[in-house]
């Protein structure tokens, strides 16, 4: 079961690795299961401050539901009434992981693969990736998130053109439309994730938390409503010895040693 899904803690960096590329890293029941145990691993520990996911090989980041085991006897009710919370991988719906999520898309993206990379915070992407959500090809609905996180991040004639017809999109055109940060050769990929993530490691952990629960607590609200939440994070941040460090950092003109809390 563990084998299926890698989880390795590089520093301050979670790195999870869908690992299952001879089924092109679709996901199962017991991967599903595996890797909500990670997340929720990751949520319970202050010293990760990045995340990093996904697909072994360079192939497929993941293509969604592993349609050769058991889900696929499944009728639509039966999946829709057993759907996770947290949304596909446990990742595409999930509200309570603080931290800056990366994915590292690697190739196909399709499915329940697109509807993690829509969970992540910023896409990084090898120019031969693929994107779609392709369920309604197989007679299936994109149900753990697709549907409205489509509609909330791109205009109304763009994700409606990708959710009607279920077609593939490709790196460059999903980066035209604004749902891929960066875009690089497959042999360059790792290179441009480290930048990404070394940026993140330059930012106070305590301001990246508050701001991923501003957003997260703040959305659908107007921004005059949004301006009054006070969420757990952002009370902490503000009160913080990253807070303290920043200011001295700047005022001694080094570069911020950042304690995390």
């Amino acid at each position: 079961m563990t084998d299926e899904v890698r989880y390795v803690r590089d520093g301050h960096i979670a790195r999870v690795t869908i690992d299952r590329p001879t089924v092109l890293n679709a996901v199962d029941a017991k991967t599903n299961a595996r890797l909500n145990e990670i997340w929720a691993d990751i949520e319970a520990d202050p010293d990760v401050r990045a995340v990093v996911v996904t697909g072994a090989g360079e192939r497929s980041f993941c293509v969604g539901a592993d349609m050769s085991a058991d889900a696929v006897d499944k009728t639509g009710l039966e999946y829709w009434a057993g759907l996770d919370p947290n949304g596909f991988g446990g990742l595409s719906l999930r509200t309570t992981l603080d931290v800056p999520v990366i994915a590292r898309v690697n190739g196909y993206a399709l499915g329940g693969g697109m509807e993690m990379v829509l969970g992540c915070d910023i896409v990084v992407a090898a120019d031969h990736a693929q994107f779609g959500l392709t369920e309604p090809r197989i007679g299936r609905i994109p149900l753990d998130g697709g549907v409205f996180q489509l509609v909330r991040r791109l205009p109304h004639t763009q994700a409606m053109g990708l959710l009607l017809t279920g077609r593939r999109a490709s790196a460059a055109e999903l980066h035209r439309m604004g749902l891929v940060n960066e875009v690089v050769p497959a042999q360059q990929l790792d290179e441009a994730v480290d930048r990404w993530v070394a940026d993140i490691l330059a930012c106070a952990p305590t301001s990246l938390r508050a701001i991923k629960q501003m957003v997260q607590h703040g959305d659908g609200l107007s921004p005059q409503d949004a301006h009054k939440l006070r969420t757990p994070a952002l009370m902490a941040a503000l009160d913080s010895e990253d807070a303290k460090e920043g200011v001295l950092a700047f005022q001694q003109k080094r570069p911020p040693v950042w304690p995390g809390r």
